[in-house]
């Protein structure tokens, strides 16, 4: 475990894994946090909403046994570094991100089992390495205007939307995608006639999970804005997320 991993959890259980005044849902449980890995290298748009996403994931891991770690530098791909984590967060990374040694350590850091995270501009990412777009499950495409829109819930039994009623509106960036996996399970679906701009037709997929090539992969299109990562059902769809990439749930 790299110095700066171990001075963290230190840290985390110096400070009780959690925030001052925000409660642990498991104080008595003296275990080691899993570790999570925010990447959030962009080498083309940069979305502001990132840093909000960033002090989104580490709120919920103080209160949900988890430590969340940023990095912008592809050079903690590695299989020394990889290995620490178990959930690798591509927090709106976009274009070319990862060199063709560091694509090799994630990919086989997935085949050992790990678990991958896709939110929002992830899709937009890694265009020519044909391996990430089946584990992320699209390509990003085009995108209309900021609105709200009519999202369908196909699966609550899943835990991100075990909370959610049938129908969710919602205010974002609606991605139209390309190259769709039609492997993945979907569990959130957009209402193209309730918004202006989209072109996935009635088979809109907004988001979905599967298990691939030995780890788990999850992808939500979700988290453009900064105020989308104060919503409460989206910070749930986040945890449920997590929760099932980290194999809890």
């Amino acid at each position: 475990m790299k110095p700066i991993v171990a001075l963290l959890l230190v840290c985390f259980f110096m400070a009780g894994g959690q925030a001052q005044n925000e409660p642990s849902k498991d104080l008595a449980d003296n275990t080691m946090p899993d570790l999570v890995l925010i990447f959030t290298k962009t080498e083309g748009y940069r979305h502001k909403s990132i840093e909000k996403g960033v002090q989104t994931f580490r709120e919920l891991g103080r209160r949900n046994r988890f430590v969340a770690l940023q990095t912008e530098f592809s050079e903690d791909f590695n299989p020394q570094s990889l290995k620490n984590y178990k959930l690798v967060v591509f927090l709106s990374t976009t274009l070319d991100v990862l060199n063709e040694t560091q694509q090799a350590a994630f990919e086989s850091y997935i085949k050992n089992g790990g678990s991958y995270l896709g939110v929002h501009a992830a899709t937009d990412t890694e265009y020519d390495w044909p391996w990430y777009g089946k584990l992320a499950g699209a390509y990003f495409d085009s995108h209309p205007e900021q609105q709200e829109a009519k999202i369908d819930v196909m699966d609550n039994t899943h835990p991100s939307t075990a909370h959610l009623d049938k129908v969710w509106m919602h205010f974002d960036e609606w991605y139209n995608f390309k190259n769709l996996n039609p492997k993945v399970n979907v569990l959130l679906k957009l209402d193209e006639t309730s918004y202006k701009g989209g072109t996935n037709g009635a088979n809109h997929p907004i988001a979905w999970y599967h298990e691939f090539d030995g780890g788990r992969a999850f992808y939500t299109g979700l988290g453009h804005t900064e105020a989308a990562f104060d919503e409460p059902d989206f910070r749930q769809h986040l945890l449920g997320a997590i929760e099932w990439c980290l194999k809890r749930r």
